[in-house]
């Protein structure tokens, strides 16, 4: 996949990054994407995010994952070190392959975020059997 923000096109320009009205840090989840052959399979990581906090859209092809996650300590917490930052996540795809929506699942545990795209019936392959005779 030579583009980061298309599912199986390459040859697509990724869209532009929209501007953020949020302050603080945000994060560009990893992924894995793969195909099955009923499915797209996403694996997103997105430490420190419950299934509350995350939000999933799909719409005119575009599969949007926003992650809001909260500190782990309080705002006037006096660090000695800190190498571990909070921030949200935040990830878009523009998605080629004829997806059914109304049945997209989601399943987020121990910070990996497990989305399943079934492909609409109408995209999966079907195996023709030949008669002879």
């Amino acid at each position: 996949m030579a583009s980061e923000n298309t599912i199986s096109k390459p040859d697509v320009e990724p869209p532009a990054r929209p501007e953020h009205t949020r302050c603080g840090r945000q994060f560009r989840p990893n992924v894995d994407i793969f195909e099955k052959e009923d499915e797209m399979v996403v694996l997103a990581d997105v430490p420190g995010a419950t299934g509350e906090q995350i939000d999933i859209e799909f719409e005119d092809g575009t599969l949007t994952i926003r992650a809001q996650v909260e500190p782990r300590q309080d705002a006037d917490t006096r660090y000695l070190r800190q190498e571990y930052t909070v921030g949200d996540y935040y990830r878009s795809f523009q998605v080629n392959e004829t997806i059914d929506a109304d049945k997209m699942t989601a399943e987020c545990n121990d910070g990996v975020l497990v989305l399943h795209l079934p492909k609409a019936q109408a995209a999966v392959p079907r195996k023709i059997p030949v008669k002879t005779g």
